[in-house]
């Protein structure tokens, strides 16, 4: 028997080497995306955004749902960039939502100071 395998057989079988590690590298950062965007998901509703910024907050979900159908379909790209966009929009999300809280907070400090003021005003007549 030959034990030296004809070129195309090598080639093929490197090339299948290479792909089948690409595949799995591919694999980890997507997985890790994933996770991630689901934390920041997870807490950016928690901050409030579904009430403060909710198409970004129905972005993320449905990006984060389309990320994970592709992880399990093996697609790792599609997967990571899913999940890095999802990621980005429930971030912004919860930005939003720090953003209208610190509004509220500043409305009613303002509010408050206004009161005090109006009672000095008073006291001082």
């Amino acid at each position: 028997m030959n034990s030296i395998l004809k070129p195309g057989i090598t080639i093929a079988l490197i090339a299948t080497i290479i792909m089948l590690t690409a595949c799995t590298n591919l694999k980890t950062p997507a997985t890790a995306d994933v996770a991630v965007s689901n934390a920041a998901v997870s807490n950016a509703s928690t901050a409030g955004g579904a009430e403060f910024a909710p198409v970004e907050m129905r972005s993320a979900r449905d990006k984060l749902d389309q990320a994970n159908i592709a992880l399990a379909n093996k697609d790792y790209k599609k997967a990571d960039d899913l999940a890095k966009s999802a990621q980005a929009d429930a971030k912004l999300a919860q930005g939003k939502a720090d953003t209208a809280k610190a509004q509220a907070a500043t409305a009613a400090l303002q509010k408050d100071i206004q009161v005090l003021q109006d009672q000095i005003d008073h006291a001082n007549q």
